[in-house]
């Protein structure tokens, strides 16, 4: 009886470490690195940013935390745009509340389009300002 114990509690173990790592699996980290040569056409900024990404497949739900600085001045406007590869440009697929401000963090459930682009590396982050009104700052969004 005590070994039938043993045996029922290993195995239950198993399926929590198995469902656990089923659903860790659904959470795919995602990162860009912004920069003014990544824009197209390419610009001399001296800022830099980063983007910190996480995208639960199940749900759809995509977090992110994005930190820049020296940019020629105030952030106007940040956007997710997609889909384009690198070197391509694209429309707006999801835009960025309170952009000005970094580090800035923000969350939103995608559509199954937009999954499929964000999973497939079509989306990247872009940051406009008045000097660079196309973009001054961009990073293509891949998995880390």
């Amino acid at each position: 009886m005590r070994q039938m114990k043993s045996v029922l509690l290993v195995c239950l173990s198993l399926t929590a470490l198995v469902a656990s790592s089923l659903s860790f699996a659904q959470v795919l980290n995602l990162g860009a690195t912004l920069s003014g040569a990544a824009e197209v056409p390419p610009n001399a900024s001296a800022g830099m940013g980063q983007l910190q990404a996480e995208f639960d497949k199940a749900s759809r739900a995509l977090r992110y935390t994005l930190r820049y600085s020296g940019l020629s001045g105030p952030v106007k406007a940040g956007h997710f745009h997609g889909p384009a590869e690198a070197g391509k440009n694209a429309g707006v697929a999801l835009g960025i509340n309170n952009a000005g401000d970094s580090p800035v963090q923000g969350s939103a459930v995608l559509t199954p389009e937009q999954a499929a682009d964000l999973l497939a590396g079509k989306w990247y982050i872009n940051l406009h300002t008045a000097a660079n009104p196309g973009g001054e700052l961009r990073g293509q969004v891949t998995p880390e």
